[in-house]
């Protein structure tokens, strides 16, 4: 049985200088962005602001420098997460790209793959997407079915991924097929692999559009699509191990309470306004339960730093940031009575309706609220 405890913990002198340095490029490369768009947080895709992104420097911080990298520490990521999220800048280009994909390729690749792979992300040329869903598996991934089968020189890949985000943008996709159909246990006989989406023949890609109107989600559907020997990340017939390792990555970040953040400084604009004893109170909670998620993220960076395993400790964090992030809309709903607008409010309406519309999908991401409170259980000894 597991335990998990956060730790209070400070953020290191270093970081000032990092924050400096992303405030700058924000200003400079969003100064006529709206707060509309701002409110789409790290769904927001634009490839141009990620390019430079990675230009500047601010993608592959941790990564080794022998790869491209920066060398940086996880409090210096951290602190350059902060930064774009709370400013909304349009990150969804390359957010699964250094958050998970690097990672996991620096942790499973072959060295080959690594000298391929990591500096070209680094520099902000390549981008990722994840294919872990299924049309027929939600988020039961040990359910999947496409399959990679042996061929000559690699796999022949059949089948379909869903929801997977940005793939109709992106260069490649880290896909979690089956390579041994005949394994007994549903777990077991899933491996990793890397597709190119722009060069290999026998993908369609099929963009879906959102609650919002916005073609973010993908359907990819696999017929025959070769991926060569050199494109296995990891163990053959691993992925199952490899996969849980990689949603740790995505479970504990900022990215858990700051989602909504644009919605809270909308809130808090009309709040002082007019501040009311009631407005001041339903403001004082919500900027309580943010600070205390901020605590506890940075707990876990700094466990990730030291080389720890914070995995329950994220999925903690994920729970509670999910319940705060989706009650932020409807908190501006109850305090004020205006009419949310998509295309045609102030900037307060408008980012109340996107973040009103987004607000459901919280808690999929990184795994369903069902299936986050079932590792909890398992960790902690109650099932």
């Amino acid at each position: 049985m597991h335990s998990f405890r956060f730790e209070p913990t400070e953020l290191p002198p270093e970081t000032a200088a990092i924050r400096a340095d992303v405030r700058a490029f924000l200003a400079e490369n969003l100064a006529d962005y709206p707060a509309a768009m701002r409110s789409r947080s790290w769904l927001g895709i634009d490839m141009n602001f990620s390019r430079k992104f990675g230009q500047a420097g601010f993608l592959g911080m941790t990564f080794p420098k022998e790869y491209g990298g920066h060398g940086k520490t996880a409090f210096e990521r951290y602190v350059m997460l902060e930064e774009v999220l709370a400013a909304g800048a349009p990150v969804g280009g390359h957010w699964m790209t250094d958050r998970q994909s690097g990672p996991l390729i620096l942790k499973f690749g072959t060295e080959e793959m690594k000298q391929r792979i990591i500096p070209r992300i680094a520099k902000g040329e390549i981008f990722f997407c994840i294919g872990m869903s299924e049309p027929d598996s939600g988020s039961d991934l040990a359910s999947i079915r496409t399959k990679a089968t042996r061929t000559d020189g690699g796999w022949l890949v059949n089948g379909a991924k869903i929801w997977t985000s940005g793939a109709h943008l992106h260069d490649y996709m880290i896909a979690l097929v089956r390579t041994n159909p005949e394994a007994e246990r549903k777990h077991d006989g899933m491996s990793q692999i890397l597709i190119d989406l722009k060069n290999t023949d026998g993908i369609t890609i099929r963009p879906i559009k959102n609650l919002a109107g916005e073609k973010h989600f993908n359907e990819c559907v696999f017929e025959d699509a070769f991926v060569p020997d050199a494109n296995l990340i990891g163990t053959e017939n691993e992925g199952w191990s490899q996969v849980m390792a990689e949603l740790a990555f995505e479970r504990s970040g900022p990215e858990r309470y700051l989602s909504s953040y644009q919605m809270v400084r909308e809130l808090l604009k009309e709040v002082s306004k007019d501040t009311t004893p009631q407005g001041a109170r339903a403001v004082g909670r919500l900027v309580a339960h943010l600070a205390t998620l901020r605590n506890m993220s940075i707990s876990v960076a700094a466990k990730l730093q030291a080389g720890e395993d914070p995995a329950l400790d994220g999925a903690v964090v994920k729970e509670v940031g999910t319940l705060f992030e989706q009650s932020v809309p409807f908190i501006a709903h109850q305090m004020f009575e205006r009419e949310p607008s998509p295309h045609h409010g102030d900037d307060f309406e408008q980012t109340m309706a996107y973040t009103t519309l987004s607000a459901s999908a919280y808690a999929v991401r990184g795994g369903t609220r069902e299936i986050v409170r079932g590792i909890l259980a398992r960790g902690l000894g109650l099932r």
